[in-house]
């Protein structure tokens, strides 16, 4: 890890773990608004996105403590378009899986030949972000 930017990996890694809070919160907060017949099934898949969100957040925490840094204490944004029809709430929750594969990309341009352990864990986090995109792009799609 001699020739990595620490600095820079770690404003990646602090708004990694910004976004990912904030997913916790908007996740849950969706989860709330879901109302209908399909009610069941979506509350339980936000909530299991807001898990994951945590646990995400967890893990990008780790990753700065282990470059010696602080993580960051703050959250992403928190927008509310007051729309909570559930293509509305979907098209929002790919919109911040689409915001989370850029992040974890920018870390993969940085760490990419520097640290084998960074690098992995940006591809595998890559690899899970395009997976919900996919999940919620199909979720979307009318039959």
């Amino acid at each position: 890890m001699a020739d990595l930017d620490k600095q820079a990996v770690v404003a990646v890694l602090n708004r990694i773990v910004e976004h990912e809070l904030a997913g916790v919160v908007r996740y849950t907060h969706f989860s709330f608004m879901v109302f209908g017949h399909g009610r069941i099934p979506v509350v339980s898949w936000l909530r299991k996105q807001a898990d994951e969100s945590l646990l995400h957040a967890q893990e990008a925490g780790e990753m700065v403590t282990l470059l010696g840094a602080h993580p960051s204490l703050a959250i992403g944004p928190l927008l509310d378009a007051h729309e909570h029809d559930i293509d509305t709430l979907l098209r929002k929750s790919m919109e911040s899986e689409r915001e989370a594969v850029a992040l974890y990309r920018d870390l993969l341009d940085l760490v990419r030949d520097k640290s084998i352990l960074l690098e992995e864990y940006a591809r595998k986090m890559i690899a899970g972000e395009e997976m919900h995109v996919g999940e919620v792009e199909k979720m979307l799609r009318k039959a």
